[in-house]
């Protein structure tokens, strides 16, 4: 089943009619829409309870740090549940972070790639991809957390039986981006054009070993390399 992230966005008709050089109001508006939508739908990905990807790991796909701090043991660990054509890790910035201190002080630096034009640190040849919507510590109670997160890591594609996201392609009102649609739901009496953006996407894990998660991942140690 998928999901669906729907915004209103409003635009005042005699604004776009008469500010629209050097840019287009309503086309950057909708811009700034999407991209919005697409954090969220990110976040949904990961985080939504039926079907993000931290909810619907393996229980035995599962394997918490030793210390807390994201060590190269932990992530060897994790590979070895993930050990067919493993794609990347994917783990907040923060988290990454962790892992080059443990690498740092254990005296093996990981090997940096260019991925798209952007580096990548990796471990054991496979990278790890920073995403801020795998959340630290917990937003209710931020002290008992303790700035804790998790880490993925993941094989990917329908050829290789991973981790592949779903979507709805033909659907009424249709943009350019698959799955968007964007429809004017009128214009009241003030010249306010109302327009109904709507996302529909999911996440599927097609076999229990393409998604493994490493927990209790401590982002908040140092060390005194003196």
């Amino acid at each position: 089943m998928l999901s669906v992230v729907q915004t209103i966005l409003r635009l005042n008709t005699n604004v776009t009619d008469i500010f629209n050089c050097p840019y287009n109001q309503k086309d950057e508006q909708v811009r700034l829409t999407i991209e919005a939508m697409r954090e969220r739908q990110e976040w949904e990905m990961i985080n939504n309870p039926e079907f993000g990807l931290l909810h619907v790991a393996a229980p035995d796909m599962r394997v918490s740090t030793r210390k807390g701090a994201p060590t190269p043991d932990d992530l060897d660990e994790l590979l070895a549940l993930v050990w067919k054509k493993p794609a990347f890790f994917l783990a907040h910035p923060k988290a990454i972070a962790a892992f080059g201190r443990e690498c740092t002080k254990r005296g093996v630096p990981p090997v940096a790639v260019h991925i798209m034009g952007a580096p990548f640190i990796t471990w054991r040849g496979v990278p790890l991809v920073p995403c801020d919507k795998l959340m630290v510590g917990c937003h209710m109670n931020p002290r008992r957390c303790g700035g804790r997160t998790n880490i993925l890591l993941m094989r990917v594609g329908e050829a290789e039986q991973g981790v592949i996201g779903l979507h709805q392609p033909g659907i009424p009102d249709e943009t350019d981006i698959p799955s968007l649609s964007m429809r004017l739901a009128g214009i009241d009496n003030r010249g306010i054009a109302s327009y109904i953006l709507s996302l529909y996407f999911s996440v599927a894990v097609l076999a229990s070993d393409a998604l493994g998660v490493l927990e209790n991942v401590e982002v908040g140690s140092y060390h005194d390399y003196r």
